[in-house]
């Protein structure tokens, strides 16, 4: 159950429209170094995944009174993204806006601008190191947590990367993006929900 609702978590808060996914899919919609694009951005999110339950954990085991503050912080913060995606439902929008004539870098500038783009983005740590890391260190199981938001990572990047072609049709439709949207609002709130009766219990 731990590695599923990693995983979860983990695709909810990384399929959301921004600038990474956009510059992933247009360069890969350009042929670029897709391996290195994949591969750099993976490594990235596992790592930050990584840290923050591992530090959360040493936290945890050091300032025991600061586990019900993360997890309270964690709840509102759910609480908050659900309700950003429950906006963006019946708002609706326009779809994920790609130039498929992205100019192609080199692997070394592909390698640096996918590492730039993924770790100059401060809500890659809010999300990754604060609040999976928080609500892995909540679960019996931390480890498979972990586990799960690494492999919705990995799936993501990956599908991104290889099937670009395809899913530059399909997620330009803001239909679609509504369905995604509605999705996550349901996910992150019953989450969120979830550890709120922890927290009473």
């Amino acid at each position: 159950m731990s590695f599923i609702i990693g995983f979860g978590v983990g695709l909810s808060l990384i399929v959301a429209i921004g600038a990474q996914n956009i510059w992933v899919l247009s360069q890969s919609m350009a042929g670029a170094n897709r391996l290195i694009i994949a591969g750099a951005c993976i490594t990235c999110d596992c790592l930050l995944i990584i840290l923050g339950v591992a530090g959360i954990s040493r936290v945890q085991q050091y300032v025991p009174e600061a586990v019900p503050i993360l997890t309270v912080a964690g709840v509102l913060l759910l609480v908050w993204l659900s309700w950003q995606a429950l906006a963006r439902v019946f708002a609706g929008g326009e779809g994920l806006k790609v130039n498929s004539g992205a100019s192609v870098q080199s692997p070394m500038q592909t390698a640096l601008t996918a590492l730039a783009i993924s770790l100059l983005n401060p809500h890659v740590y809010l999300d990754t190191v604060f609040l999976i890391g928080g609500l892995a260190n909540q679960h019996a199981y931390p480890v498979l947590f972990a586990a799960g938001a690494c492999v919705a990572s990995f799936c993501w990047f990956s599908c991104l990367t290889a099937m670009a072609p395809s899913l530059k049709v399909y997620l330009n439709s803001p239909k679609r993006w509504q369905v995604f949207d509605g999705a996550i609002a349901i996910l992150l709130g019953g989450i969120a929900i979830n550890l709120a009766l922890g927290i009473a219990w």
